[in-house]
């Protein structure tokens, strides 16, 4: 470090004072960093992912079934009606069928997402915004550049460091080179979501549709009104429920769904054995070649209904934050895949012999002694399947609305053992109106399948571009093979989607209806928060403004301390010049409150706060930023006040311990203190996460800490110098601590009020109509139906200070 400072000094003044400031930082060191050290070990030993015994893999491989494979395991119900729903006219055909069905479950559900893609998960968060997320950190593809270089030493902020040259490095190179490339990337992620959010709409509908629909196998000359009306009412009770959650009732999920398993599994092994072995042919490709052969555009089109087979398959992935990757794995492969193999081979095992009975082939294939029976467990195995997919669309939903892509909602948590299982009231009305209105409309499993699947392949379609780049810039494949698995599955996804397109006209549009929404949602929510951060870039107040305004700022400062929340985790916000512009007087603390978040899957509660000054001590001002990840949640009961002023007395005592070392020398730079402590609480409080680039921070903790305090004293304070007595005179340093928190206890005491911009949102005039359309009226009115900030963070109304001001974007 010490060569550092002779490289960059200019006169020998300066070179005394920076050895002077090498010095304190090495005492300081010497001092602190064994308990610092042990601290940051206990951060990085929480996650950590400790080995599990074999049994409570076993244990958590039995609970996945409830969760990640209900909706996968219903497929059974509707697959060969769709398939054929004009009827079959040849036995072969069964057959040929029969075999897609089989190498479909083979290539999509096993290979490529229980043995490749969920292995591409963000700490165990699955889904197309956790993959971007991953992106994120390794790309600088977010378009709200709002991340600093500490969040990097985040305990959860893991990623793959790569060599300049290589082909990952030039694929970084060539996303981050233009905006248009990032605008790009995430209009492909966003229209992944919503088919998922779509998913949230018709999984329920086809599910408990096809259940309740064997009402009509021991009854044939009932309605289908009934049926619709039936599954209606069980809708209406399923979403209705779902304020309850599911902690009460979860533990019932896993059994419902392995019953449902070994029903379907035995019941298709038995009729195999009554009806006709010999379907086990299908376990040979040449069937798939022999089906398209004979039935040629109508056997290409009938991919639709096969793609049904493997629906579930996208929420497998998204619901992989629950369980071990390796209980996933196990309970598909040895149990859930069989299972289904028996299943199907059991129907078309009946349908070969029965052909008349290709609209209720599940319920027919089944003996009369289980019918009742199979039929309670169905109608569970349907409402479990969709619980999953409805709860998965809730936290898509708090995903979307955490990376600045979906208006604020009310998010309520069902469980307080849980923290995961949450509940979107306005949500959970939309998806119910939605499924109702889909089940009345259509009133059969077919042309709702032909909605599913074209929601499914395009969720498939996404992934698979997603995964290429999270195998060039995370797992740093030989481009070889990411060409290999590219291939692969686009020839596979690409067949079935080139199928779904023939049957948009008999129900696939619906997805296409409900993502067209949902995207222009999300696209014009983002867009307007985007502008609207980088107004406040462009107009946030200079430091030498508010230096020159002395320790006073020009104003009347009142008793108290005003917490001034603002987008931006560095300089002084627009909001803060307005105030003071129109109302002259300030609190005696002011704290700059930046709540921001991240893309990590969460942040450690003791990693959560950084705290910094603003200019010298005597103007009482700090910023502090608050840091979340997209699966954190804002609840009533964490008490985000108090561990703020907690976070900040830390700060001031961390600074003053620093401050006889740094008071050593006559003269100190203004403000290097609380800079340096800001590095110094940073490195070694959160850091040692134990990624890849900690090595590169650990080798350079010492000169970062002081390159940055150095940048700061000349960006900011222009190498101005003071005595450094100025701040504390008579007094001894531990008396100028304890002298600065009895104020802030004081000013805490006096009152604190929380002061948040009502920002509207307008466009300039000149600009384009489009962009007019999309500010002055889409935004105007999603920001007038959302949750205003103060709602999210359980701000107190008593203490909540509105500052309108209008942003011109």
């Amino acid at each position: 470090m010490a060569e550092r400072v002779e490289e960059t000094s200019v006169t020998e003044g300066e070179n005394t004072i920076e050895e002077r400031q090498v010095g304190a930082m090495w005492e300081l060191e010497k001092t602190l960093d064994q308990p610092m050290d042990e601290e940051a070990n206990k951060l990085r030993n929480m996650y950590i992912e400790k080995g599990l015994s074999m049994w409570m893999i076993l244990r958590l491989s039995f609970q996945s079934l409830g969760i990640v494979y209900g909706d996968l395991g219903t497929s059974p119900l509707y697959v060969f009606y769709n398939t054929f729903p004009d009827g079959i006219e040849d036995s072969e055909d069964v057959i040929g069928a029969l075999s897609l069905i089989i190498y479909s479950l083979l290539l999509i559900p096993l290979i490529k997402y229980v043995f490749i893609v969920c292995k591409a998960n963000d700490n165990g968060q699955g889904g197309t915004l956790a993959i971007y997320s991953l992106l994120c950190r390794h790309a600088k593809v977010k378009l709200i550049p709002n991340q600093q270089r500490s969040d990097e030493d985040l305990t959860t902020y893991s990623r793959t460091l790569f060599p300049e040259g290589s082909f990952a490095a030039k694929t970084k190179k060539w996303l981050e080179s233009t905006q248009s490339r990032k605008r790009a990337l995430l209009v492909v992620v966003l229209l992944g979501t919503c088919m998922m959010i779509g998913d949230g709409i018709l999984t329920p509908a086809i599910s408990v549709l096809s259940a309740t629909g064997g009402i009509k196998v021991i009854n044939p000359k009932m309605s289908s009104d009934v049926v619709v009306l039936v599954s209606i009412i069980i809708l209406i009770g399923l979403f209705s429920m779902q304020h309850y959650g599911t902690d009460k009732v979860g533990w019932l999920f896993a059994p419902i769904v392995l019953i449902w398993f070994l029903f379907i599994g035995a019941t298709g092994m038995y009729n195999i054995f009554k009806h006709d072995t010999s379907v086990l042919k299908a376990f040979s490709p040449t069937y798939i070649y022999l089906y398209f052969k004979r039935r040629g555009r109508d056997g290409w089109i009938s991919l639709g209904g096969i793609l049904l087979s493997i629906t579930g398959t996208e929420a497998l992935y998204a619901d992989i934050a629950y369980f071990p990757l390796l209980a996933i794995q196990l309970a598909f492969t040895f149990f859930v895949f069989p299972c289904l193999l028996l299943a199907y081979c059991g129907q078309a095992a009946y349908l070969v012999n029965n052909k008349e009975h290709y609209k209720d082939a599940f319920y027919a294939s089944m003996p009369d002694s289980v019918y009742w029976p199979m039929f309670v467990v169905a109608t569970g195995a349907a409402i479990v399947g969709s619980q999953a997919t409805i709860s998965g669309t809730y936290s898509i939903i708090k995903q979307a609305v955490s990376h600045g892509c979906f208006p604020r909602v009310k998010i309520v948590h069902t469980s307080k053992k849980f923290l995961g299982q949450i509940y979107c009231p306005d949500i959970n009305w939309i998806l119910m109106i939605g499924c109702i209105a889909v089940t009345a409309s259509f009133k059969n499993q077919s042309q709702i399948g032909n909605a599913y699947g074209t929601a499914v392949v395009l969720v498939m379609l996404v992934t698979t571009l997603l995964m290429v780049l999270i195998m060039l810039l995370v797992w740093r494949c030989h481009w070889s093979l990411v060409l290999i698995f590219a291939v692969l599955s686009l020839v596979v996804e690409f067949a079935y989607f080139s199928a779904v397109i023939f049957k948009i006209d008999e129900g696939g549009w619906v997805p296409l209806i409900i993502a067209a929404i949902s995207l222009l949602v999300m696209s014009v929510w983002h867009y307007a928060t985007v502008k609207k951060y980088e107004f406040e870039v462009h107009s946030k107040v200079s430091m030498s403004w508010i230096l020159g305004l002395g320790p006073s700022l020009g104003l009347v400062r009142v008793p108290g301390i005003g917490l001034v929340y603002t987008e931006l985790p560095s300089g002084v916000p627009h909001i803060f010049s307005h105030f003071i512009t129109n109302l002259p007087a300030i609190h005696s603390v002011v704290v700059f409150v930046c709540v921001k978040y991240l893309p990590v899957y969460t942040v450690p509660e003791e990693e959560r706060f950084l705290v910094k000054r603003i200019g010298p001590k005597k103007f009482r001002m700090f910023r502090c930023v608050a840091r979340y990840g997209y699966k954190d949640l804002h609840r009533k009961d964490d008490d985000f006040e108090s561990k703020l002023f907690n976070s900040l007395f830390s700060f001031i005592r961390i600074e003053t311990m620093m401050e006889p070392a740094t008071n050593s020398s006559t003269y100190s730079s203004v403000n290097h203190t609380q800079e340096s402590t800001e590095a110094f609480m940073h490195n070694n409080t959160n850091n040692h996460n134990g990624n890849s680039n900690n090595n590169n921070n650990e080798n350079n903790t010492n000169a970062d800490m002081f390159s940055s305090m150095v940048d700061y004293t000349v960006s900011s304070i222009g190498d101005t110098i003071v005595p450094a007595d100025s701040f504390s005179e008579n007094h001894t340093v531990e008396e100028e601590e304890e002298d600065e928190l009895e104020f802030l206890r004081t000013c805490k005491d006096a009152g604190v009020v929380h002061i948040m911009g009502n920002t509207v949102v307008k466009a300039r005039s000149g600009s384009w109509l489009p962009k007019k359309i999309a500010i002055d009226y889409v935004y105007a009115f999603l920001a007038k139906i959302c949750r205003e900030n103060s709602v999210i963070l359980h701000v107190p109304h008593e203490t909540l200070l509105n500052v309108g001001q209008v942003f011109y974007v």
